[in-house]
């Protein structure tokens, strides 16, 4: 649907670099992020329905990209590291500041459950997951959740969300979003691999735009 090509700023550093391989002047660093933003207010502007979005670590530690997701009227699960800082929600620890690891290892035993997180090579992608309530911007008729996912075979391999979505959403619809992600990821792989998506001319920065009518 859409695509941004990153630039490390070794290259937006360079003019003369830049020129050679006909990326415009007028092209400054952005992060990854920052990329992803400016697709997701573009798709909101041209009215393409969505409701979810579902992001690994790099963009769901970045606040102004959960800022972002929540401006545009966007639930969300996105990936975050251990040591992401949350606030407790509602309860005996509310308003108390946590790593997201020490917040999910004060979550009641009896509160997690084990849902697939899709089908895999394998099989169902079962995991235990359990959410808490933590506290976000101010949108009251949402909520905002982190949530967890524990390995069944290995119990100390566990991944962090942070998760916003209208109250009633249930902890099986946030497995559900957090598992799309990674059959999206699998097809990238396999364009990789089977059609050499990371060669040719989709490597170079006028193939990657001309296709979408950026350039001439």
């Amino acid at each position: 649907m859409d695509r941004e090509l990153y630039l490390p700023k070794a290259w937006t550093d360079d003019p003369a670099r830049c020129a050679a391989a006909g990326i415009g002047a007028d092209v400054e660093f952005a992060t990854k992020s920052e990329l992803a933003m400016t697709m997701l207010t573009r798709a909101h502007r041209a009215g393409v329905p969505a409701r979810w979005v579902t992001a690994d670590e790099v963009h769901g530690r970045h606040f102004r990209f959960r800022s972002t997701c929540e401006e545009l009227g966007l639930s969300y699960v996105l990936a975050v590291p251990v040591d992401q800082r949350v606030i407790a929600g509602p309860g005996a620890k509310d308003g108390q500041q946590f790593r997201a690891d020490a917040r999910i290892a004060s979550a009641p035993t009896h509160a997690w459950r084990t849902y697939s997180a899709g089908k895999g090579a394998k099989g169902d992608r079962r995991y235990d997951w359990v959410r808490v309530r933590v506290h976000g911007l101010n949108h009251p008729d949402k909520a905002y959740w982190l949530m967890a996912r524990r390995s069944l075979s290995e119990p100390t391999d566990l991944a962090y969300y942070l998760c916003h979505a209208p109250a009633r959403t249930s902890l099986a619809d946030l497995v559900t979003v957090a598992g799309t992600r990674w059959a999206i990821e699998e097809t990238f792989e396999t364009a990789k691999g089977q059609t050499g998506l990371d060669h040719y001319q989709v490597r170079q920065y006028t193939g990657h735009y001309r296709a979408r009518g950026h350039l001439p």
